[in-house]
């Protein structure tokens, strides 16, 4: 899951919308005949066409291509504060609100907080009323808040949220509660209660060879294979990295076997396209006459027994 707050193809609108305006006024100093101010356009032109390449490429997460974004803008709006005819000093929010969107809340509050009144401090520049660094500081905390408060939902949303966070399963807090739950339902009533352990090798591989999308793909495959060809009151969790424990309510030894074998069949039938062909590791593991503690011991050694191989 993405860490950054908007859609892939609005970030890659942004990018292309601003390599076009660039262009577009780079071309105009060029018509008007206006060359000593064509060199930082020009410049801005090149960054943010490295920009677009390096977020369409998906590398380094895209992290890379913001901070040249944001340094565009910096630059492009320096430009026009610092060189006759002087720019309204009004634009001082472009980048400020640049840097909100584009960087964490943190990053964002040190580099206009400290870095940008430093760097103005350090060029050359018409002087500026003293009003204007009381508007400045309320423009940052009004930019601030709403970052503040997304992140403060998104805590929330994260800590109440019994869904992994990158798959279609319970994450590890939930799982053991709807486990624990069974465990007492099947020892109550004498009721049958099977697991299968599933451990995918590849996942490791997959992320550090192919990037993130890659590991989504693993993750995306594995769930909807098995709530395919599984039973709605199954449960299936991500109980690890790699690791997920698939909770077969009144079901015998026999009928966990036979749900492991139309699993395997069914995921050695799928081929993605940097992995090639889907591999899991499953096993079965029913309880005995012993604690939920000890039961939950045994499933995470059994874990670590196929992921040794």
């Amino acid at each position: 899951m993405s860490l950054h707050p908007f859609p892939n193809r609005l970030m890659t609108l942004a990018y292309s919308a601003s390599l076009v305006l660039m262009v577009g006024y780079a071309l105009w100093l060029y018509a008007m005949g206006n060359y000593l101010s064509l060199l930082v356009p020009a410049f801005m032109t090149l960054l943010l066409l490295a920009a677009l390449l390096l977020h369409l490429g998906q590398t380094a997460r895209g992290f890379i291509a913001r901070i040249l974004l944001l340094v565009a803008t910096c630059l492009a709006v320096l430009n026009a504060l610092c060189t006759p005819p002087y720019a309204s000093p009004m634009w001082l929010g472009l980048p400020m609100a640049t840097a909100f969107l584009l960087l964490p809340l943190w990053a964002a509050l040190v580099l206009t907080g400290l870095a940008g009144p430093l760097v103005w401090s350090a060029v050359d520049h018409p002087v500026l009323p003293s009003d204007y660094a009381v508007g400045y500081l309320a423009l940052l905390l009004l930019l601030a808040l709403p970052r503040w408060e997304h992140g403060r939902r998104r805590a929330l949303l994260d800590a109440t949220d019994p869904n992994d966070c990158y798959c279609n399963a319970l994450n590890i807090t939930s799982l053991k509660e709807r486990l624990q739950n069974e465990f007492q339902r099947a020892a109550m009533l004498n009721k049958r209660l099977a697991v299968l352990v599933i451990h995918l090798p590849q996942l490791d591989m997959a992320e550090e060879q192919f990037g993130p999308r890659a590991k989504l793909a693993l993750l995306n495959t594995l769930c909807n294979e098995i709530h395919a060809r599984c039973r709605d009151h199954d449960v299936l969790g991500r109980a690890g990295e790699a690791t997920f424990w698939l909770v077969l309510p009144d079901t015998s030894e026999s009928g966990a076997l036979l749900v492991r074998e139309r699993l395997h069949y069914a995921l050695s039938q799928c081929v993605l396209i940097e992995t090639g062909q889907f591999e899991a590791r499953i096993a079965a593991c029913l309880p005995n006459k012993e604690s939920f503690e000890r039961y939950v011991q045994r499933l995470n050694g059994r874990a670590q027994a196929l992921a040794n191989g």
